[in-house]
């Protein structure tokens, strides 16, 4: 095969074939909650998009669901294709938002608590919605950078906006963190409501998930920990 063939070939495979590929031969892995924006080229992710369209109208099928006559299924692998790529699952597809760093000129040492911030996300196992709150404790020393209050909320999300399980993305909120500001020490604690129990299974519309990450001085130091959770008990 020439390599004009090679290239025809590349361009009637399956977009998401492409990416895979691109993923494989650099040895990086592409679980539900990685993100995989560096792999994905100027154009793909509309024609991803077009192809998850393409696929739920045949799941819609599958499911005996006549979307040529019901009208109110007519456009929904349209929407749940935009809803899945660019909404929900936003967060495998685009790079980390930007967030300028500031030196700590005025040398904060003191315990720094940012939240609730609202989170939403989605079990990798049965792709239903959690939703929940999380909280960030952070203490600063001389050499740390700072980020805008709002910076914390979009790197958030960026993190959430994947298929993920809790436990799982509440340490991956805390590296991204720790790397960006360089602190002392950093805690991090989520709690939601998990819709794989409320709205299938055992159908339990109470419980919730709460998890932390302690890292650096949280992890060393009880009394910063214990003032930590007391401050956000108490909000």
């Amino acid at each position: 095969m020439n390599k004009s063939e090679q290239t025809r070939g590349q361009e009637t495979s399956p977009v998401s074939q492409r990416i895979r590929e691109r993923l494989q031969a650099a040895g990086k892995r592409f679980h539900a909650n990685d993100n995989i924006a560096e792999f994905i080229e100027d154009g793909e992710l509309e024609q991803l998009q077009a192809e998850v369209q393409q696929h739920m109208q045949h799941v819609l099928q599958s499911l005996v669901i006549d979307t040529e006559h019901d009208h109110n299924t007519q456009e929904t692998a349209k929407r749940v294709a935009k809803m899945f790529v660019r909404e929900v699952f936003k967060g495998r597809y685009v790079p980390m938002p930007a967030s300028t760093e500031f030196p700590n000129v005025e040398q904060l040492n003191e315990l720094m608590i940012v939240g609730p911030i609202m989170v939403r996300s989605a079990c990798s196992h049965h792709l239903c919605p959690i939703m929940g709150k999380v909280w960030v404790g952070v203490m600063p020393n001389e050499h740390s950078n700072l980020i805008g209050l709002s910076k914390y909320a979009r790197l958030i999300d960026w993190v959430m906006t994947r298929p993920q399980i809790q436990e799982e993305a509440v340490s991956h909120m805390a590296d991204l963190l720790m790397n960006k500001l360089q602190p002392d020490g950093l805690a991090i604690v989520m709690e939601a409501d998990h819709f794989c129990m409320h709205w299938r299974g055992v159908k339990d519309n109470q419980s919730k998930m709460t998890n932390s990450v302690m890292r650096g001085s949280f992890l060393r130091d009880a009394n910063l920990r214990r003032e930590f959770l007391s401050l956000i008990h108490r909000g």
